[in-house]
Order: structure tokens, then C-alpha cells, then sequence
């Protein structure tokens, strides 16, 4: 059961004052818990970079060989102070990724520890701007989105699951949560079997997939259009990235309050943590690697489109 943390990191968020120091005091009861802060400034503000490393019984951060496993939850703030009063719909890759973390906090003080290392990423940022986007608004960051990715995706991750609000379209009319393609390298890549199966496992319905486009690929900055920025995670990394976009049958913009939906949240944190049991243990695959071989034997290299038109090839 996620909901509890859900509530409880949602409560904590929801507020004008809230920063990462007040995010890491959740996690001040969990001795083995690693969270680290650090406030980064950029040109529209500043926001705090969250990093939670929950140690495995056999991960690398104590020196063994079980795969690490990364939770990144995506957004531009979780609220758009002062024109915005209140926690506003992009908060809820933060509010997963942060409970996602403690859930597996609390798993392991009652005795119920992940063979691998797992490593929650996010950002808390209460005032961050906001911008313009078809066919709704989207919250913007006071820092541009390769800052993010150094601070969001680190080295040890070997697949990630990138969590974002994603209500701002007309392409996933379903309220929950869905998932994307694999993407890997540049490539995308069918859609995990395995992610298939526990999504059922974990929300008692049919799976929901949502279709991933080329620029969808690409780095932000390069003047094509995103859904937004779920899958950026994937131009910063080699690894495996899926996103986990959290649903709504109306298009409802990213700087909308009132719009969080506690129930898809959990159910986010719920997939999350399932996936991050079977990975650890070496029993999820978010890709066939003989067959991503075979295509890259067959068509080259696609690690252009995790850089080539990026913000940082425009001076």
C-alpha cells in the first residue's frame, strides 16, 4: 500500500515554504537512508535538487553486484507562486518519486529490503515559472533542463522510470497512469513486456500505453515540439529509460491547481516500486538486448538525437 506516503509527501509539499531540507526531514527516522539536497540558481530562480539512495542487500553503494535502479520524477515546480496559489498538477512526478522513496524507506525497516541499490531523483521548487504550449499551458523551471538531467540522472542508474504529469494533451485520453515505449540510445524500442504485466499487476486493469514521437527524444531547445518532458531523461544517459506519464481523459494544463489526484499518484508509486522489486533481482528487462544489438548492427548509432539540436549546440 503507497497511499499513505502519497498522502503524507503530498501534505508536505503542498505548501509555500516547502524546500528539499524540508522534503529530507521525512526520511529523518530511516538510518540506512542516504538523502542529499543541493540548491541550484538558474536564470528565472532557484529550486533544490533531491537525491534518495535506499541501499540494497546486495547493491554496488555497499560493494555488491545487483542492478541499481532509478526513479526520477520530472516536472518544471510544484507550484507557480504568486500567480498560481497552491500545489499545481506538475507536482506529481515530485510527489511520486519523493513517496516512492519512502515507501521503500519504510519496506525496509519492516524487514523487507531490495536486493539492488534503488536511487529517487526530483526537484522541489514552490515558485517556478510557467510558459506558453498547445493546447494547454506548462509549467516552466527556474533552471533549463540539462542543469536538471546533471542532478537527475546519475551514473549508477542501470534503467529508469521517469514520472511525470502528463494531462496537458489529446493523445492519452485515460485517467490513471500509462507508459511510453522503452526508449534507449536514440532508439525506441517495443514496449516492456514485463513493465506490461506488472502494470496490470499493479493497477487490476488493462494496460494504458502512450505513443512517443522522434522529437519527443530530443533534447529541449532545439525548437521541435514535446509532449513535454517526460522521456528528457533519456538525451542525459545509455541506460533505459520508460516513461511513467500520470493520465487524465481531459487536457488539463501543468500549471492547474486542484488538479493532483491522489489515487493516480499511488498507483504511480505502486508500478514504481513493483518494477523496482523485479529489476533489483534481475527478473525485469525493460528491453530485449539481443534485438537492440540486431538494430544497431543493422542501422548505426542513434546517439545524435540525444544531443544534435540541443540547447547547448546554440551557443
Amino acid at each position: 500500500m503507497a497511499l499513505q506516503q502519497t498522502l503524507t509527501v503530498f501534505e508536505a509539499l503542498d505548501s509555500a515554504y516547502v524546500n528539499g531540507e524540508r522534503v529530507k526531514q521525512l526520511f529523518a527516522g530511516y538510518e540506512d537512508i542516504v538523502v542529499t539536497v543541493k540548491q541550484v540558481k538558474g536564470a528565472k530562480g532557484s529550486t533544490d535538487f533531491i537525491q534518495i539512495l535506499i541501499p540494497g542487500t546486495e547493491g554496488k553503494s555497499s560493494g555488491g553486484t545487483a542492478p541499481t535502479f532509478g526513479i526520477v520524477g520530472r516536472l518544471g515546480g510544484i507550484g507557480a507562486r504568486p500567480s498560481r496559489i497552491g500545489l499545481v498538477s506538475d507536482a506529481d512526478g515530485a510527489i511520486a518519486a519523493v513517496a516512492a522513496g519512502l515507501k521503500l524507506a519504510d519496506m525496509q525497516i519492516k524487514g523487507d529490503k531490495l536486493k539492488g541499490d534503488v536511487i529517487a531523483t526530483t526537484h522541489i521548487c514552490p515558485d517556478a515559472p510557467t510558459r506558453p504550449h498547445e493546447p494547454v499551458d506548462f509549467m516552466d523551471s527556474p533552471v533549463d533542463i540539462l542543469e536538471m538531467n546533471r542532478h537527475e540522472i546519475v551514473p549508477e542508474m542501470e534503467a529508469i522510470l521517469s514520472i511525470d504529469t502528463t494531462k496537458g494533451n489529446r493523445v492519452i485520453n485515460h485517467k490513471g497512469i500509462a507508459i511510453s515505449p522503452t526508449v534507449k540510445e536514440g532508439y525506441i524500442l517495443r514496449v516492456s513486456e514485463d513493465l506490461l504485466r506488472l502494470m496490470e499487476q499493479t493497477t487490476g486493469q488493462l494496460p494504458v500505453t502512450f505513443p512517443v514521437t522522434t522529437q519527443d527524444i530530443t533534447p529541449y531547445g532545439n525548437d521541435l515540439y514535446h509532449i513535454n518532458s517526460i522521456l528528457q531523461p533519456a538525451v542525459a544517459t545509455d541506460a533505459p529509460v520508460v516513461g511513467v506519464a500520470i493520465t487524465a481523459q481531459a487536457a488539463v494544463p501543468g500549471c492547474g491547481t486542484g488538479a493532483s489526484h491522489e489515487i493516480d499518484i499511488a498507483a504511480a508509486v505502486r508500478f514504481s516500486i513493483e518494477t523496482a522489486k523485479e529489476f533489483t533481482n534481475g527478473t525485469c528487462a525493460f528491453y530485449d538486448s539481443q534485438e537492440f544489438v540486431k538494430i544497431t548492427e543493422l542501422y548505426g548509432s542513434m546517439k545524435i538525437l540525444q544531443t544534435a539540436g540541443s540547447a547547448q549546440n546554440h551557443g
